[in-house]
C-alpha cells in the first residue's frame, strides 16, 4: 500500500510539474502579447486623438494623461483574446522547435494533457475579461466621457437635460415621437413638450404643452393644444387643455437612461436598457445581438488559445515576428467573421444568439479538429 501511495504521489508530482512548466512558458508571452497588441491598438486610434487634443485643442497635459488612463482598460480587454492566441502560438512553437513536445509525447503524455493548463488559463482570462467589461470598463468609459464633456468641451455639469427625443414604434412602424425641451429628472418636471403621432408612416396629430410633471407614477401635461394634420399637410387645431395625462410608462430617471449609449453599457445595464426600449415599442433585435456579443466575445480567449496551441505545435521554426503575424491574421479572420454574423443578426436574418456565438462555435470546432490532429 505504501508503495502504491508513493507511486501515486510521484505520478501526481510529475503532472503538477508539467502544469507549472507549460504555464511558465505561457504567461510571459501572454503579458508580452497584451503589451504588443495594446500598443498597436493605442497607436492606431487613441494616440492620434490624444495628440490632437494636445496640439490642436491645447488641452492641459494632466487632463490628457487622465483621459488616456481611463480609455486604457477598454483597450486592454480587447487585447486579451489576441494575447492568448499569440502566447499559445509562441509557447507551443518554442516547445515544438526544441523537441519538448516530442519528448513529452514519447513519455506517454498526450497533447490533450499538455493542453489542459492552457485551457484553464484561457478560461480565467475569458472570465476576467467578462468581469472587467461589467465592472471597470463601463466606469472608466463614463469617466473619460465626463472629461471630454466637462474639461475638454467646457460644458457645465447640470441637473438639467435638454433637447431630448423619445421614439416609439408599433408593429415595426414609427408611432410617436416625443420631444422634451427641458427635463429635470430629480424634480420630475419638464418644459416645452412636443408630441407627434403617426399613422401608417404619416404624421396624423401634434400635441404641444408648456410643461409636464411626474406625479403618483404618471405623467401629466399642462397648458397645451392638440392639432390634426390633414393629408394635404394642413394643420388644424382640435382643442386645448389645461391638464392631460401623457401615456408614457417611463419615470424621469428611465427617460434619461433610455437616451444612454448602449455601446458603452455592461451586459446587465444593457439588459435593463432593452427592457426600456421594449416598453417604447422599439425594435430591439440589434440590441439583443449587442448583448449576446458582450457575453460571447470574452470567451474568444479559450477558442483562440486552442487554435493557437495547435498552430504552434505544428510549427518547426517560430519566432516572435512570425507569431505576431499569424496571430494578426487569425484575429482578423475571427473579427471579420464575427462582424459578418453580427450584421446578419442585426438585419434579422439569423437569431441574435446565433449571431453572437456562431464565430466561437466555428473557431472552436476548428480548434478541436486541430488539437486532435496534433495529438496523433
Amino acid at each position: 500500500m505504501a508503495e502504491l501511495r508513493d507511486g501515486f504521489d510521484l505520478f501526481t508530482f510529475k503532472f503538477k510539474l508539467l502544469d507549472k512548466f507549460v504555464i511558465n512558458e505561457f504567461y510571459p508571452t501572454f503579458v508580452f502579447g497584451v503589451m504588443v497588441f495594446t500598443v498597436l491598438l493605442v497607436a492606431g486610434d487613441l494616440l492620434f486623438d490624444i495628440a490632437d487634443l494636445l496640439i490642436q485643442s491645447r488641452v492641459p497635459f494632466n487632463v490628457v494623461v487622465r483621459l488616456f488612463l481611463y480609455r486604457l482598460p477598454g483597450v486592454v480587454v480587447l487585447t486579451l483574446p489576441m494575447a492568448a492566441l499569440l502566447a499559445t502560438i509562441l509557447s507551443f512553437g518554442k516547445m515544438a522547435t526544441q523537441s519538448e513536445l516530442t519528448a513529452l509525447k514519447a513519455s506517454g503524455i498526450s497533447f490533450y494533457r499538455i493542453l489542459r493548463p492552457i485551457v484553464l488559463a484561457s478560461i480565467i482570462v475569458g472570465g476576467s475579461a467578462l468581469l472587467f467589461n461589467e465592472t471597470i470598463v463601463p466606469l472608466t468609459d463614463k469617466a473619460a466621457d465626463n472629461i471630454m464633456r466637462y474639461e475638454v468641451a467646457r460644458q457645465k455639469p447640470s441637473l438639467l437635460k435638454e433637447q431630448m427625443f423619445l421614439r416609439e414604434e408599433k408593429n415595426g412602424e414609427l408611432s410617436r415621437v416625443i420631444y422634451i425641451g427641458k427635463l429635470y429628472p430629480s424634480e420630475g418636471n419638464m418644459n416645452n413638450v412636443l408630441i407627434q403621432e403617426f399613422e401608417g408612416g404619416e404624421i396624423a396629430r401634434i400635441m404641444t404643452a408648456k410643461s409636464g410633471e411626474w406625479k403618483e407614477g404618471e405623467w401629466w401635461l399642462h397648458n397645451g393644444q392638440v392639432f390634426s394634420v390633414k393629408d394635404d399637410g394642413l394643420v388644424e387645431p382640435l382643442f386645448g387643455f389645461e391638464r392631460q395625462q401623457l401615456a408614457l410608462p417611463l419615470s424621469p430617471s428611465q427617460v434619461v437612461e433610455s437616451l444612454q449609449n448602449p455601446k458603452k453599457m455592461g451586459a446587465f445595464e444593457l439588459y435593463n436598457y432593452i427592457k426600456l426600449m421594449k416598453i417604447q415599442g422599439t425594435d430591439v433585435e440589434s440590441l439583443w445581438v449587442l448583448l449576446h456579443l458582450r457575453l460571447a466575445v470574452p470567451w474568444a480567449s479559450v477558442v483562440l488559445a486552442l487554435v493557437g496551441a495547435s498552430v504552434g505545435a505544428g510549427t518547426k521554426r517560430s519566432g516572435s515576428g512570425m507569431g505576431i503575424g499569424v496571430s494578426i491574421i487569425l484575429v482578423f479572420s475571427y473579427y471579420v467573421f464575427m462582424s459578418f454574423c453580427r450584421s446578419l443578426g442585426q438585419g434579422g436574418y439569423i437569431p441574435p444568439l446565433a449571431a453572437a456565438w456562431i464565430p466561437n462555435i466555428m473557431f472552436l470546432s476548428c480548434g478541436v479538429f486541430m488539437v486532435k490532429k496534433a495529438n496523433r
